[in-house]
């Protein structure tokens, strides 16, 4: 059986992930979405108070191994998150590497500058202004990446059409 691809779209909050990932759906519905949101609202609050990173970055995990699970069974999957470096989760990007390998998989830098994230932020209410710096500050460095987009330049919908295009061929 033929892998499912799997396209990481990553990138600090309010950069514009989610939007791409819906857009990108809308292109090609057989794109399945997982996200860090997605497996963070499945820990309980009271765990997420007492370690938020260490159990923060064992659902990021359990993330990844789904998607695996998905391309595996022939899916294709579309990863809306954030390759962070932090201490319960060094190092971070080989490991998801490690995790995805033997999977067809890209990863895409959703780019948009600090100041339009805060407004955003503020915008959105679900978030406090500076959190797009904090984890701007904890982003991996040095990921190779198939493609950037920068949101602040195109729409989501821009955007999407664009990674379609560039990899969905």
């Amino acid at each position: 059986m033929k892998k499912g691809h799997i396209i990481f779209l990553n990138g600090i909050t309010s950069s514009g992930k989610t939007s791409i990932a819906k857009a990108i759906q809308e292109l090609n519905e057989d794109f399945y979405i997982v996200s860090n949101d997605m497996f963070q609202n499945m820990i309980s609050a009271k765990r997420l108070r007492e370690n938020y990173f260490k159990y923060l970055s064992e659902a990021v995990i359990m993330m990844y191994h789904t998607a695996k699970i998905f391309s595996d069974m022939g899916k294709n999957v579309l990863i809306d998150g954030m390759l962070m470096e932090f201490e319960d989760i060094q190092p971070h990007y080989q490991q998801m590497l490690e995790i995805l390998k033997g999977n067809p998989l890209d990863v895409v830098e959703v780019y948009c500058p600090l100041e339009l994230c805060r407004k955003r932020n503020i915008i959105r209410g679900d978030r406090y202004e500076t959190q797009s710096d904090e984890q701007n500050e904890l982003m991996a460095k040095n990921v190779k990446y198939t493609l950037k987009v920068d949101t602040s330049l195109h729409s989501s919908a821009e955007c999407a059409d664009v990674i379609v295009k560039i990899i969905c061929k």
